[in-house]
């Protein structure tokens, strides 16, 4: 049909801590929130199967790269106690994420999401489950709509494509 588009959606959820250095009250401070990640993608048709893309394959291309902000710290390299944080817990398996040119805001960790999903997903191909070793098909013509990280109940940001 004609006009259509079709969208699924995804949600994943991570504990993160972050601080924003040029905050200028307590969100400075290292804190954390428990992070629901939303991924939209969209197609104009349905493929073979009757979907968008399978759900599984949503989920292999965006959980490696989510996994690595859980229970993880997120900290712009020019904050003052990013030294005594990578001194204290830096090293094989850190969980403290640098950032060299901005601070770690909800803006732009859904950002960075969207960029990754974006390669990831955009063009076509296969993915591979790594726990399983099934392989996804990823149907030409898939576009990322949107990444959504909430911060909050209340609170969130997105990235959306134009």
């Amino acid at each position: 049909m004609d006009g259509l588009v079709y969208r699924i959606c995804k949600m994943f959820e991570v504990e993160n801590g972050h601080m924003l250095s040029k905050h200028p009250e307590r969100c400075r401070f290292p804190h954390g929130h428990t992070r629901r990640v939303e991924v939209v993608v969209e197609a104009r048709e349905l493929t073979v199967t009757d979907m968008v893309v399978d759900f599984k394959a949503l989920k292999v291309a965006v959980n490696e790269f989510i996994d690595q902000f859980d229970h993880a710290m997120c900290v712009n390299v020019n904050d003052p106690l990013y030294e005594a944080l990578i001194e204290k817990y830096g090293g094989p398996g850190s969980r403290i994420i640098p950032y060299l040119t901005e601070d770690p805001t909800s803006e732009v960790m859904a950002r960075q999401i969207f960029e990754h999903v974006r390669e990831r997903l955009e063009g076509g191909g296969q993915l591979c489950n790594p726990e399983t070793g099934a392989v996804y098909a990823v149907p030409p013509g898939l576009k990322l709509r949107r990444v959504r990280l909430w911060e909050t109940t209340s609170s969130w940001a997105e990235v959306e494509a134009d």
